[in-house]
């Protein structure tokens, strides 16, 4: 089956930037609310959420796709999903009571053969306008994977022996995601992929050794560790790429470092296993 008349689907979503919803992520992530209401960079990612009631979900959570005109995503024979990069811009900073508007775009798809198996990436457009301006334009990249083997090892293995080095970088922060901060997250984004909650799921299912850390979750906290750096709403660019899963409980090194296009960012495991790569500049 060809995915091509996927290619140009559109969707809008409307959303407020409530209060609650500005305290509620400024909760989840340990900081504290902006004097002057104006959020933190990243707050983009509460907004807009997929709204799909509860009976069109997925066996993993996510709303189900099919080939009705109604399914913004292709309905691949890959039940695997995961968020496997940003490219985003920030144009305008987002004020609480800011009403938002949300486009999405399906931009291209892709389907490979991989070491892994078969493989689909869907790279999708998203606009978000605050109050009438253009605040964020992301380009973001999922992709789609065979079913995990029952057998199959979980990934990813425990940590090795060796050691994360944060010498060489210009700013380190030491944090532990637990199931508390993954709770919160999913139900800040609505995101019912159970993944993030339904630890028999992860292992048993997907194959992955506990709770996986949301990605959007980590480049949040990398971008505060950015914030904390540099200043609030100072960055014009960020891009994130998922490297290996990230698990609930274990320690994760947040570390920043300038480099020759502006700053290098990443998340690395206690034994040095890179999680996320991610680029920033003014």
């Amino acid at each position: 089956m060809s995915f091509e008349t996927w290619i140009g689907r559109e969707q809008e979503a409307h959303d407020t930037l409530t209060p609650q919803t500005a305290a509620q992520w400024c909760a989840t992530l340990d900081i504290p609310m902006p004097e002057r209401w104006i959020m933190p960079q990243g707050i983009h990612f509460v907004l807009c959420t997929p709204d799909a009631p509860t009976s069109a979900l997925g066996e993993d959570g996510h709303p189900a796709r099919d080939e009705s005109p109604d399914s913004f995503f292709p309905p691949f024979p890959l039940p695997r999903r995961m968020w496997a990069s940003s490219d985003i811009r920030f144009i305008a900073p987002i004020a609480v009571g800011a009403v938002v508007k949300r486009t999405s775009r399906i931009a291209s798809i892709a389907e490979k053969e991989g070491a892994s198996g078969k493989l689909a990436f869907v790279n999708v457009e998203h606009e978000t306008v605050a109050n009438g301006t253009l605040s964020v334009s992301e380009t973001q990249t999922l992709v789609y994977r065979d079913a995990a083997a029952p057998d199959a090892p979980l990934s990813p293995p425990e940590p090795g022996d060796g050691a994360f080095d944060p010498s060489e970088w210009d700013a380190h922060r030491l944090v532990t995601p637990d199931e508390r901060l993954l709770f919160r997250y999913s139900a800040l984004t609505f995101n019912t992929h159970r993944i993030h909650y339904d630890a028999p799921y992860a292992s048993d299912v997907e194959r992955y050794r506990g709770l996986v850390v949301h990605g959007p979750l980590t480049a949040s906290m990398l971008l505060q560790m950015a914030a904390g750096e540099l200043g609030e709403n100072r960055l014009r660019h960020f891009a994130f790429r998922g490297v290996s899963p990230a698990i609930a409980g274990d320690a994760l090194n947040l570390v920043m470092r300038k480099s020759e296009d502006g700053f290098e960012l990443g998340a690395f495991a206690s034994d040095g296993r890179q999680i996320t790569r991610a680029s920033a500049s003014f």
